[in-house]
């Protein structure tokens, strides 16, 4: 694969254009990665509503009936809903890690195997979370040991 960049003060706005001769498996992750880099979801905190890139969210978590994004600094509460924000997130590194939890893969640091086919993973700011042995199959094909 070769890559040109052009830098040029006279360029309103970055442009990204990919010539190819067959569109490869490879290519359409390279495309879904540069969509979500793009993508915005909004959150409310203290009463005012913030745009967030998805690349700032470490994890979704749902409480009571209430949906929450959190990132390194802050928590910011959404109207939308897990499965809404699953489907939504689906061409990015997002990941369900549970019945009220969808993980960013690209934020966390380690993982660990825990028992009963558990994964214990550390997300960037030292929190901890647990994928359940349903979706941990998800971490296992994207690391290749499935």
């Amino acid at each position: 694969m070769k890559i040109n960049i052009n830098i040029d003060k006279n360029y309103a706005e970055t442009e990204i254009t990919i010539n190819c001769a067959v569109m490869s498996e490879e290519l359409e992750k390279v495309i879904a990665s540069l969509r979500a880099l793009d993508f915005k979801l909004t959150g409310t905190k203290d009463g005012q509503t913030h745009i967030l890139s998805t690349s700032k969210i470490l994890y979704i978590d749902t409480v009571d009936k209430k949906t929450f994004l959190y990132t390194e600094s802050a928590v910011y509460e959404t109207s939308l809903r897990l499965y809404e924000l699953e489907e939504n997130l689906s061409t990015s590194d997002f990941f369900r890690a549970g019945k009220s939890s969808i993980i960013n893969f690209n934020k966390i640091k380690s993982l660990k195997s825990d028992l009963d086919g558990k994964i214990v993973v550390v997300m960037e700011n030292n929190e901890k979370l647990i994928v359940s042995r349903q979706y941990a199959e998800f971490i296992k094909n994207k690391l290749g040991r499935a």
